[in-house]
Order: C-alpha cells, then structure tokens, then sequence
C-alpha cells in the first residue's frame, strides 16, 4: 500500500509510479517480459468473438522484440484464437504476417508455441492427445444442449444457438467451455446457473476418464478459470457462483503440463538460448516435462541457469483471487486465478537471484465479467494510493507481492507500454 516512494519497484507493493515502470522497461537491456493477454492487452468479454485489439499496442510490441513473449490460456490459432484478432485489427493478414506482427510466445497454457511469423509448434504433444482434444467441443456443445432441454431454459432458438457458438470453444490445445453467455442469458438464476457450473464440471471428470481408457490417463487435466487455487491432490478447486459473483466460468480441458508457471522456464530456456547461444535446459525442453512444485521450479532454475545471464523479468497479469474461508472451524485461505502461480514464480525467481524482478497487475474487473475484485483507491496528500489489492482483505499472509497495478485497466497499461516502446526505439 504504498505512494511515490524513492524504494525501488520490486520493494513496492501496489505503487502506481507509472513513469518509473516505463524508464524501467524502456531502459533495461537483459529484459523479459511475460505477459497474459485478456484483460492485460483486451478487454474481458462474454464472447470471446468480440474481442478486440489496439494495432498501435501490437506495433509497439515489436519495440521489445526477443525480450517479449506472451503466455495465455488462451490459443494463437483458430476460430476465438488471437491471430485472427489481430488480422482483424489490421485488416490485412498477409501483411501481418509479411511484417510479423503476431505476438510471440507460449499459449494454450505452454503447449502452443508462435513466432513473430505465426509459425505454430505443439512442443511435447502427440497425434492421438491432439486427436482427442478434437472431440471436446463436439461434447460441450452436446452437454450444453443436453442442459438446456432439461433446465426448460426459457431460450429463443437463435439466442441458444448464440449461446452455444460462443461457449463450446473449438481450441486446438485447450477445448473450453465459457459460460460467460450463459450466464447472461440465464439472468441472474444462480440455482440454475450453479447447476451448469457442475454440469461442466461432470463432463470434465467423464473426459478424463475417457482418455484413461484410451491409454491417455496421464495426458490431461482440467483448468478452471477463475478458481480457488489446489487442493492437497493439486488438482484446481471449482468456484461456485456466489451472490452476484459468477465464479468459475471457463472450464478448460487441457493437455497436463500446460501451467503457465512451467511456461516461465520454456520462455527463460528460449531467451537464454537466445542471447547466449545455449539451452540451459536442453533445447527439446517443454512444460510437458517441467517439474510442477513451485520449489521444484526454482531449484532448476538455481541449478540450470547461469546467473550472469540472467535477466530483469517483468511479469504483467490480470487474474489472481484469495477468500479467506472457514475449514474444520479454522480460517483458511483459497488462493487462485490462472496468473497467480506464473507471477509468483516470476518474483521468487528474482529475489533466489538477487534481481529486482517486477510483478504487474492490470486491473481487468471493469470488463463485462462480474468475477473480479477492483482495487481500492482513495486520496493521500493529493495523490491516489492503493490500500486494497484483489484478495481477500482478511488473507494476510498472501505470499505474492503485486509491484505496480493499474487500477484503470488494460487501456492504462497498454498507454504505458506503447510510451515505453516509443522511449525504447529513440
């Protein structure tokens, strides 16, 4: 909770010393960045088809190039993928492609892997994984259908068949299920809507079943967005709607390995081959082979990585959650959100090395999704301060540290960064 203050950003907690941010990034040359991308860079939609992209934010991200990469749940390709986001922004997709404006990096949790051109890989992913994920959305979509006859939803044809397209995502590397129109079209029903919620939630544990008889038990595991946290089995606790709080709406089956924290030692790997010429971890390294403990992770990059080399890295986030509730009559925190672990590691990384690593939080909560906290401001000597984060006020032992947040949103993170990509090119 802290104003302008001469400590340095990675002292900070929630600073909103933008100019430093930028000097930061813009003047740093052994940078990192790893960035998520909705409710980072776009606003947060019901239909992810609505999405859009500022070009002058993608242009600018040429500025940084091999020291930024993104690392999304999300997907590069296909239908609702961010390549054809950007296409549209630019309206032209051979010139897109011709000048490399796709952005680079890991999406799909870590699995997918794009260059500048557009060039897709699936590092560590086999023909019959792939082959099975082809059948999720065909089942979503069926599961969906299937709810709705029995839920007697009050649903005109075409505003079902509306909902249907915009929630049985037909993702490449991570079938999904959004129920942000759903939820939308269902008005408020949280009976109902919780019905849903767990209706996907079944179907989940029926795939995973599936593919462990089709010889694939090892090969995916479910990702729920937003969420609170692991459970001792490590496997992701679903959130229930509460009040007006919508809770976990996307239901993502994904290929194990695919956590954004293990994509942080696939783009550091990149990045040190890069600037080095050699693959601390091997250059066949992928998350499908990373360790998933948070020490784990640390320990190889303590054992792997040459600290001379190391670099200052930014991590930009949106999603991290934590209530604060009552088990076996103790108060117990529920720490989660998809960027959470990602970020956390970012910063451990940089204090294990000594390095001023920065944490960034966007503030993504005046989007269309009623499932984020805003931060808290109010006037301090004639300057806003910060002096409530995304969590639960009562969650005080938090271990992650948010460095800089923008409280106004991606539009004011997109601002700082494209002022720090023109201060880059000068």
């Amino acid at each position: 909770m802290t104003s302008a203050t001469s400590l340095p950003l990675h002292q900070q907690t929630y600073s909103l010393e933008h100019d430093r941010f930028i000097d930061l990034v813009a003047n740093t040359d052994n940078l990192l960045i790893i960035q998520d991308l909705d409710g980072v860079c776009m606003s947060l939609v019901k239909d992810p088809l609505d999405r859009q992209i500022d070009p002058d934010y993608v242009t600018a991200t040429q500025a940084f190039e091999g020291h930024f990469y993104v690392l999304t749940n999300g997907e590069h390709i296909g239908q609702r993928g961010v390549n054809g986001i950007i296409e549209r922004a630019f309206g032209d997709s051979a010139a897109v492609r011709a000048k490399g404006q796709y952005l680079p990096g890991l999406a799909a949790g870590g699995v997918q892997w794009q260059t500048r051109q557009g060039e897709i890989q699936h590092p560590g992913v086999s023909e019959a994984e792939l082959a099975f994920l082809k059948t999720v959305p065909d089942r979503i979509r069926q599961t969906l259908q299937r709810f709705a006859a029995a839920q007697a939803l009050s649903l005109e044809a075409d505003e079902l068949e509306r909902c249907l397209q915009s929630s049985a995502l037909t993702n490449v590397a991570s079938p999904t299920a959004n129920l942000n129109t759903f939820h939308a079209a269902i008005g408020g029903d949280r009976d109902i809507y919780v019905a849903l919620q767990q209706a996907m939630q079944a179907l989940m544990a029926t795939l995973l079943s599936e593919a462990a008889e089709q010889g694939l038990a090892d090969s995916f595991f479910v990702h729920y967005a937003p969420n609170h946290g692991r459970d001792e089995q490590g496997k992701e606790v679903i959130w229930l709607s509460q009040g007006d709080e919508s809770g976990t709406t996307d239901f993502q089956f994904m290929l194990r390995g695919a956590i954004k924290e293990a994509g942080v030692l696939a783009l550091l790997n990149r990045y040190y081959a890069q600037q080095t010429g050699t693959y601390p971890l091997g250059a066949d390294f992928s998350v499908r082979t990373a360790p998933h403990a948070h020490q784990a992770l640390i320990d190889l990059v303590q054992e792997r990585f040459d600290p001379a080399a190391m670099p200052l890295i930014v991590g930009v986030g949106d999603t991290i959650t934590s209530k604060v509730m009552t088990v076996a009559g103790e108060p117990a925190a529920k720490r989660g959100g998809s960027d959470r672990n990602f970020l956390h590691l970012v910063q451990d990384i940089g204090r294990s090395f000594n390095i001023g690593n920065i944490v960034t939080y966007v503030d993504s909560s005046g989007g269309e999704l009623k499932n984020r906290k805003a931060l808290k401001l109010r006037p301090d000597e004639g300057a806003l301060t910060v002096v409530e984060g995304p969590g639960d006020p009562e969650d005080t032992t938090d271990p992650l540290d948010l460095n800089v947040v923008f409280p106004e949103g991606y539009q004011q993170y997109c601002a700082a960064f494209i002022a720090a990509a023109q201060q880059r090119s000068r």
